[in-house]
Protein backbone atom coordinates (compact mmCIF):
# COMPACT_ATOMS: atom_id res chain seq x y z
CA UNK A 1 0.00 0.00 0.00
CA UNK A 2 3.12 2.27 0.79
CA UNK A 3 4.52 1.66 -2.23
CA UNK A 4 1.17 2.21 -4.07
CA UNK A 5 0.97 5.94 -2.43
CA UNK A 6 4.32 6.89 -3.43
CA UNK A 7 4.15 5.68 -6.57
CA UNK A 8 0.85 7.51 -7.26
CA UNK A 9 2.72 10.58 -5.90
CA UNK A 10 5.65 10.52 -7.84
CA UNK A 11 3.21 10.46 -10.88
CA UNK A 12 1.97 13.54 -9.71
CA UNK A 13 5.06 15.45 -9.17
CA UNK A 14 6.34 14.38 -12.32
CA UNK A 15 3.06 15.72 -14.39
CA UNK A 16 3.47 19.15 -11.80
CA UNK A 17 6.85 19.43 -13.27
CA UNK A 18 6.28 18.85 -16.84
CA UNK A 19 3.85 20.90 -16.94
CA UNK A 20 5.43 23.82 -15.29
CA UNK A 21 8.42 23.44 -17.73
CA UNK A 22 6.92 23.00 -20.90
CA UNK A 23 4.77 25.72 -21.12
CA UNK A 24 6.42 29.17 -21.02
CA UNK A 25 4.99 32.30 -19.46
CA UNK A 26 3.76 35.44 -22.39
CA UNK A 27 4.89 38.08 -20.58
CA UNK A 28 2.46 41.16 -23.07
CA UNK A 29 2.18 45.01 -22.07
CA UNK A 30 2.84 48.34 -23.59
CA UNK A 31 5.62 50.96 -23.60
CA UNK A 32 3.92 55.06 -23.92
CA UNK A 33 5.25 58.63 -24.01
CA UNK A 34 3.01 60.42 -22.01
CA UNK A 35 3.03 63.63 -23.93
CA UNK A 36 1.29 65.80 -21.52
CA UNK A 37 3.73 65.10 -18.51
CA UNK A 38 0.48 64.57 -16.06
CA UNK A 39 1.59 60.99 -14.99
CA UNK A 40 -1.09 58.67 -16.79
CA UNK A 41 -2.50 58.25 -20.59
CA UNK A 42 -4.56 60.17 -22.23
CA UNK A 43 -5.92 61.13 -25.65
CA UNK A 44 -2.44 62.66 -26.82
CA UNK A 45 -0.51 59.45 -25.33
CA UNK A 46 2.28 58.12 -28.11
CA UNK A 47 2.86 54.30 -27.71
CA UNK A 48 6.60 53.73 -28.30
CA UNK A 49 8.34 51.72 -30.77
CA UNK A 50 12.04 50.51 -29.70
CA UNK A 51 11.50 51.12 -26.26
CA UNK A 52 13.54 48.39 -24.47
CA UNK A 53 12.06 46.50 -21.15
CA UNK A 54 13.01 43.56 -19.40
CA UNK A 55 11.34 40.65 -17.25
CA UNK A 56 13.16 40.82 -13.94
CA UNK A 57 12.84 38.28 -10.80
CA UNK A 58 13.97 38.60 -7.79
CA UNK A 59 13.95 36.32 -4.64
CA UNK A 60 12.08 37.61 -1.47
CA UNK A 61 14.35 37.42 1.12
CA UNK A 62 18.09 38.60 -0.35
CA UNK A 63 16.46 40.72 -3.18
CA UNK A 64 18.95 39.06 -5.42
CA UNK A 65 18.19 38.76 -9.32
CA UNK A 66 17.02 35.26 -10.21
CA UNK A 67 16.00 35.53 -13.59
CA UNK A 68 16.55 37.96 -16.32
CA UNK A 69 15.17 38.59 -20.09
CA UNK A 70 14.98 41.22 -22.53
CA UNK A 71 12.18 42.93 -25.13
CA UNK A 72 11.86 45.24 -27.15
CA UNK A 73 8.75 46.93 -28.29
CA UNK A 74 7.15 47.06 -31.95
CA UNK A 75 5.39 49.71 -33.71
CA UNK A 76 2.28 50.03 -31.90
CA UNK A 77 4.63 49.33 -28.54
CA UNK A 78 3.80 46.43 -27.77
CA UNK A 79 6.09 43.68 -26.04
CA UNK A 80 6.04 39.93 -25.50
CA UNK A 81 8.41 38.34 -23.83
CA UNK A 82 8.73 34.69 -23.63
CA UNK A 83 9.83 33.39 -19.61
CA UNK A 84 10.58 30.11 -20.02
CA UNK A 85 10.57 28.99 -16.27
CA UNK A 86 8.36 29.73 -13.19
CA UNK A 87 9.89 31.84 -10.83
CA UNK A 88 7.89 30.39 -8.22
CA UNK A 89 8.32 32.39 -4.90
CA UNK A 90 10.06 35.43 -6.73
CA UNK A 91 8.81 38.51 -6.99
CA UNK A 92 8.89 39.40 -10.67
CA UNK A 93 8.76 42.57 -12.76
CA UNK A 94 8.69 44.07 -16.30
CA UNK A 95 10.73 47.23 -15.94
CA UNK A 96 11.25 49.87 -18.25
CA UNK A 97 15.01 49.87 -19.45
CA UNK A 98 15.13 52.61 -22.66
CA UNK A 99 12.84 54.62 -24.32
CA UNK A 100 12.70 54.38 -28.22
CA UNK A 101 12.52 58.03 -28.45
CA UNK A 102 14.49 60.26 -27.61
CA UNK A 103 12.38 63.09 -26.98
CA UNK A 104 10.32 61.44 -24.95
CA UNK A 105 13.00 59.46 -22.29
CA UNK A 106 12.63 60.07 -18.93
CA UNK A 107 11.19 57.37 -16.78
CA UNK A 108 7.75 58.19 -14.88
CA UNK A 109 8.33 57.22 -11.26
CA UNK A 110 5.50 54.79 -10.94
CA UNK A 111 5.06 53.82 -13.79
CA UNK A 112 8.11 52.45 -14.52
CA UNK A 113 7.29 48.97 -13.50
CA UNK A 114 4.84 46.55 -13.53
CA UNK A 115 4.62 43.50 -11.12
CA UNK A 116 3.61 40.42 -12.63
CA UNK A 117 3.10 36.66 -11.54
CA UNK A 118 5.34 34.21 -13.00
CA UNK A 119 4.20 30.71 -11.52
CA UNK A 120 1.44 28.34 -11.95
CA UNK A 121 0.83 27.53 -8.22
CA UNK A 122 -1.52 30.85 -8.30
CA UNK A 123 -4.60 28.86 -9.80
CA UNK A 124 -4.42 31.21 -12.96
CA UNK A 125 -4.70 28.74 -16.10
CA UNK A 126 -3.59 30.63 -18.69
CA UNK A 127 0.21 31.10 -20.10
CA UNK A 128 -0.53 34.73 -20.67
CA UNK A 129 0.43 37.49 -18.22
CA UNK A 130 -0.78 41.27 -18.68
CA UNK A 131 1.65 43.64 -17.06
CA UNK A 132 0.02 47.01 -16.65
CA UNK A 133 1.14 49.98 -19.38
CA UNK A 134 4.56 51.62 -18.46
CA UNK A 135 5.71 54.96 -19.41
CA UNK A 136 7.92 57.96 -20.25
CA UNK A 137 7.38 61.32 -19.88
CA UNK A 138 7.81 63.40 -22.68
CA UNK A 139 10.68 66.25 -22.65
CA UNK A 140 8.32 68.92 -22.62
CA UNK A 141 4.60 69.05 -22.57
CA UNK A 142 2.45 69.63 -25.97
CA UNK A 143 0.73 72.93 -26.60
CA UNK A 144 -2.29 70.88 -26.96
CA UNK A 145 -2.15 69.47 -23.35
CA UNK A 146 -3.90 72.42 -21.27
CA UNK A 147 -6.86 71.92 -23.63
CA UNK A 148 -6.39 68.07 -23.07
CA UNK A 149 -6.13 68.47 -19.19
CA UNK A 150 -9.45 70.51 -19.00
CA UNK A 151 -11.67 67.47 -19.74
CA UNK A 152 -10.07 66.11 -16.71
CA UNK A 153 -10.92 69.21 -15.06
CA UNK A 154 -7.05 69.99 -14.34
CA UNK A 155 -4.72 72.76 -14.62
CA UNK A 156 -1.09 73.10 -15.10
CA UNK A 157 -0.75 74.56 -11.42
CA UNK A 158 -2.23 71.01 -10.34
CA UNK A 159 -0.31 68.45 -12.12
Amino acid sequence: MARLVVFVALCFLSVSLATTTSNPFLVKGKCYCDTCRCGFETPATKYLAGSKVKVECKNRVTNKITYTIDGVTNSQGEYNILVKRDCGDDVCDVVLVESGDKSCNIPNAGRDRARVALTRNNGMTSDVRFANNMGFLSNEPLAACTQILQQYQLTEDQY
